[in-house]
Protein backbone atom coordinates (compact mmCIF):
# COMPACT_ATOMS: atom_id res chain seq x y z
CA UNK A 1 0.00 0.00 0.00
CA UNK A 2 1.27 3.42 -0.85
CA UNK A 3 -0.05 6.92 -0.56
CA UNK A 4 1.07 10.01 -1.78
CA UNK A 5 -0.61 13.48 -0.57
CA UNK A 6 -0.01 16.46 -2.46
CA UNK A 7 -1.77 19.84 -3.04
CA UNK A 8 -0.98 21.52 0.66
CA UNK A 9 0.54 25.10 0.93
CA UNK A 10 0.04 28.50 2.47
CA UNK A 11 -2.98 30.48 2.11
CA UNK A 12 -4.85 32.87 3.67
CA UNK A 13 -8.30 32.97 5.67
CA UNK A 14 -11.54 32.34 3.42
CA UNK A 15 -9.28 30.94 0.40
CA UNK A 16 -9.75 27.43 -0.93
CA UNK A 17 -7.21 24.37 -1.54
CA UNK A 18 -7.25 20.97 -3.32
CA UNK A 19 -5.25 18.07 -1.46
CA UNK A 20 -5.11 15.07 -4.03
CA UNK A 21 -3.75 11.34 -2.71
CA UNK A 22 -2.46 9.21 -5.18
CA UNK A 23 -3.29 5.62 -4.06
CA UNK A 24 -1.27 2.04 -5.51
CA UNK A 25 -0.75 -1.48 -4.41
CA UNK A 26 -4.19 -2.05 -3.19
CA UNK A 27 -7.67 -2.71 -4.60
CA UNK A 28 -8.94 0.81 -4.37
CA UNK A 29 -12.05 0.76 -5.44
CA UNK A 30 -13.18 -1.45 -2.65
CA UNK A 31 -11.30 0.03 0.20
CA UNK A 32 -12.70 3.16 2.39
CA UNK A 33 -10.29 6.15 2.12
CA UNK A 34 -9.91 8.88 4.56
CA UNK A 35 -8.34 12.17 5.36
CA UNK A 36 -6.99 13.23 8.70
CA UNK A 37 -5.17 16.14 10.09
CA UNK A 38 -2.94 16.06 12.93
CA UNK A 39 -1.13 19.85 14.80
CA UNK A 40 2.11 19.29 17.01
CA UNK A 41 0.95 18.57 20.53
CA UNK A 42 -2.44 18.16 19.57
CA UNK A 43 -4.65 14.72 18.77
CA UNK A 44 -5.10 13.79 15.37
CA UNK A 45 -8.34 14.75 13.55
CA UNK A 46 -10.68 12.99 11.40
CA UNK A 47 -12.01 15.41 8.61
CA UNK A 48 -13.53 13.32 5.76
CA UNK A 49 -14.09 9.45 4.40
CA UNK A 50 -15.32 8.28 1.16
CA UNK A 51 -17.01 4.49 0.80
CA UNK A 52 -16.50 1.97 -2.49
CA UNK A 53 -20.70 2.63 -2.70
CA UNK A 54 -19.99 6.63 -2.64
CA UNK A 55 -21.32 7.75 -0.20
CA UNK A 56 -18.95 10.58 2.26
CA UNK A 57 -18.53 11.38 5.44
CA UNK A 58 -17.50 14.42 7.62
CA UNK A 59 -16.19 15.51 10.83
CA UNK A 60 -18.22 18.26 12.38
CA UNK A 61 -15.51 21.22 11.97
CA UNK A 62 -15.46 20.74 8.18
CA UNK A 63 -19.06 19.82 6.91
CA UNK A 64 -20.24 22.49 4.65
CA UNK A 65 -16.55 23.71 4.01
CA UNK A 66 -14.51 20.66 2.82
CA UNK A 67 -15.63 17.70 0.14
CA UNK A 68 -13.63 14.22 -0.48
CA UNK A 69 -14.10 12.70 -3.85
CA UNK A 70 -12.67 10.14 -5.23
CA UNK A 71 -11.40 9.00 -8.80
CA UNK A 72 -11.60 4.97 -8.67
CA UNK A 73 -9.94 4.70 -12.32
CA UNK A 74 -7.18 6.33 -11.41
CA UNK A 75 -6.70 5.36 -8.06
CA UNK A 76 -7.04 9.69 -6.17
CA UNK A 77 -8.59 10.74 -3.71
CA UNK A 78 -9.55 14.68 -3.13
CA UNK A 79 -9.88 17.09 -0.61
CA UNK A 80 -11.51 19.99 -1.74
CA UNK A 81 -11.28 22.68 1.04
CA UNK A 82 -12.92 26.09 0.99
CA UNK A 83 -13.41 28.73 3.32
CA UNK A 84 -10.04 28.01 5.23
CA UNK A 85 -9.68 29.13 8.53
CA UNK A 86 -6.78 29.60 10.80
CA UNK A 87 -7.57 26.64 12.96
CA UNK A 88 -7.62 24.35 9.61
CA UNK A 89 -3.72 24.34 9.90
CA UNK A 90 -2.43 21.41 10.23
CA UNK A 91 -0.41 18.68 8.39
CA UNK A 92 -3.00 16.62 6.40
CA UNK A 93 -2.45 13.11 5.61
CA UNK A 94 -4.74 10.52 3.12
CA UNK A 95 -5.63 7.35 5.33
CA UNK A 96 -6.51 3.48 4.45
CA UNK A 97 -7.16 0.82 6.39
CA UNK A 98 -6.60 -3.11 5.22
CA UNK A 99 -6.19 -6.12 7.32
CA UNK A 100 -6.64 -3.69 10.29
CA UNK A 101 -3.49 -1.88 9.51
CA UNK A 102 -3.71 1.38 8.64
CA UNK A 103 -1.82 3.43 6.14
CA UNK A 104 -0.57 6.76 5.27
CA UNK A 105 1.15 8.80 3.27
CA UNK A 106 3.79 11.50 4.33
CA UNK A 107 1.24 14.21 4.51
CA UNK A 108 1.07 17.39 3.18
CA UNK A 109 0.97 20.53 4.90
CA UNK A 110 -1.68 23.35 5.16
CA UNK A 111 -0.91 26.74 6.66
CA UNK A 112 -3.88 29.44 6.98
CA UNK A 113 -2.67 32.60 7.89
CA UNK A 114 -2.83 36.16 6.98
Amino acid sequence: VQLAESGGGLVQPGESLRLSCAASGFPFSKYVMSWVRRVPGKGRDWIAATYPNGETYYGDSVKGRFTISRDNANHMVYLQMDNLKSEDTAMYYCVTDESGVEYKGQGTQVTVSP
